[in-house]
């Protein structure tokens, strides 16, 4: 049954055997007599001589473990440390598990390491005065951890007030087409050394990786408008790239064929003079004949030009004895009206014979009368 049940149960513990209620214990009486008892109470000291000096010192012995223990630290793989005693640089540490008196070093830790990232954007204004919208990263890192701390105030906020100066700097001074196109990348590396020349003088201990251009946009309400200029720069670009492609391909071509014109000249220069050599050979080996013989030459010599002039053609001239008309049979006529495909026509054989004497006696007239005129040239020219 508990203590506190109806039925005249008087298990109260608060209560002690003689009746008397002495109620809850009073703990600022429980805190004021353990006080009184390690010697640090205004009241009766125990009568134990030395125990007010062993709490002082377990204190303080424990107060000493507690500012041992906290001055334990550790500096990770990546980072490296910048010690200062009572505010004033004294070392740097390495990484790993580290001690420091506390309240006299304080430590810093910088990471050095990682590469860290910067973006920069805003709308600008450019040399041929439009706005264009240019967005920015830089890549850098931490090589000097005293200088990134104390060089200046806020390193990654003057770092990224440098990087827009020289932003507005660079597209300040370049024109639209270069930044939104072809200029992209002379742009980004003006913005790098634009970026180191500030950052330098300040010496922050930092050192400036990339410069990585983003984007470059026109702003919205002209967006369409520079779309299509830049579409028709890609076309001209490809224009000429096409062009290029195609005089690269014509070029072998039209050389060649100079080459041949020129090979071809020269094969006709030398068949004109290894022609005109054989006629001189043959001239020459004609003439002691000639000088022998000039008649018979002569005629011989009209003979095989007929020969080779009549050999060339299908029509005949016919001269008849007397009547002083002339006969002339087209033979090609002839030929293409009867179907016959080479051979003779069809004709009598006594007209045969006659344009036969009569051709005879044209041609022995006719060698005659050229005779004379052969015989007189080559008398010329032997005189």
């Amino acid at each position: 049954m508990a203590w506190n049940e109806p039925g005249g149960n008087n298990n109260d513990p608060w209560k002690n055997r003689g009746g008397r209620d002495q109620g809850p214990p009073d703990l600022d009486e429980v805190f004021k007599k353990f006080f009184d008892k390690l010697g640090f109470g205004g009241g009766k000291k125990p009568s134990g001589k030395g125990f007010g000096g062993i709490g002082a010192g377990l204190i303080a012995g424990i107060l000493v473990v507690i500012w041992f223990i906290s001055g334990f630290y550790t500096v990770k793989e990546a980072e490296r440390g910048v010690v200062l005693r009572f505010g004033e640089f004294s070392h740097f540490v390495e990484p790993g598990l580290r001690w420091k008196p506390t309240f006299v070093d304080s430590v810093e830790t910088v990471n050095v390491r990682s590469i860290r990232t910067m973006p920069s954007s805003g709308f600008m204004l450019t040399e041929d005065e439009n706005v264009v919208r240019v967005d920015m990263e830089i890549q850098y890192r931490v090589i000097e951890p005293f200088k990134y701390t104390f060089a200046v105030d806020d390193p990654d906020g003057s770092l990224r007030h440098a990087l827009d100066s020289a932003i507005r700097y660079v597209v300040g001074h370049s024109r639209m087409d270069d930044v939104l196109t072809r200029g992209r990348e002379q742009t980004r590396q003006r913005v790098f050394e634009e970026l180191t020349g500030i950052v330098t003088p300040y010496d922050m201990g930092i050192d400036v990786l990339e410069v990585n251009f983003k984007d470059a946009r026109p702003p919205e309400e002209v967006k369409a408008s520079f779309d299509d200029a830049i579409a028709a720069q890609e076309d001209e670009q490809r224009f000429i790239r096409e062009a290029e492609a195609y005089a690269r391909e014509i070029e072998p071509t039209a050389r060649g064929r100079v080459n041949r014109m020129g090979q071809e000249a020269e094969a006709y220069k030398q068949q004109v003079i290894l022609k005109a050599r054989g006629e001189v050979a043959r001239f020459e080996e004609l003439l002691p004949q000639y000088a022998a013989a000039p008649q018979v030459t002569r005629q011989r010599l009209y003979l095989e030009a007929l020969e080779e002039i009549y050999s060339k053609t299908s029509k005949v001239m016919v001269d008849t004895d007397g009547t002083g008309n002339m006969m002339y049979l087209p033979l090609d006529k002839i030929l293409e009206r009867q179907g016959v495909s080479g051979g003779l026509p069809l004709v009598p054989s006594n007209a045969l014979e006659g344009v036969r004497g009569t051709t005879q006696s044209n041609q022995s007239g006719n060698s005659s009368q050229n005779s004379g005129r052969t015989s007189s040239r080559f008398s010329d020219g032997r005189n």
